[in-house]
């Protein structure tokens, strides 16, 4: 392999790995903003339904794992989306120059 595909081979891998970070920063900045407003929009709901279907033992549990539910889902949610959003950005990006 000459030294310049290794060249280019390391500054893609450099590109990437900078896209996945940036990704999973925004994605982290997204849960912290939307975790909040989407757990206590849903939390009553899912406390009455655990009530009513499994009984009052199992409700706080129920309503503590939903918390990490939703930040879950907010988080792949929005890491998916961002990194998508990336690659076709950088790929427009890539053509416009070439």
């Amino acid at each position: 392999m000459s030294g310049l595909q290794k060249h280019k081979q390391a500054g893609q891998s450099i590109f990437m790995s900078s896209m996945t970070g940036l990704a999973n920063t925004l994605a982290v900045v997204a849960t912290f903003l939307g975790t909040g407003p989407f757990y206590s929009a849903s939390k009553d709901w899912v406390r009455d339904f655990a009530l009513s279907q499994y009984g009052p033992a199992s409700a706080d549990f129920v309503t503590m794992i939903w918390g990490v539910i939703c930040a879950c889902l907010i988080f792949f949610t929005a890491r998916a989306s961002i990194s998508t959003a990336l690659m076709f950005g950088a790929v427009a990006v890539m053509v416009r120059f070439l």
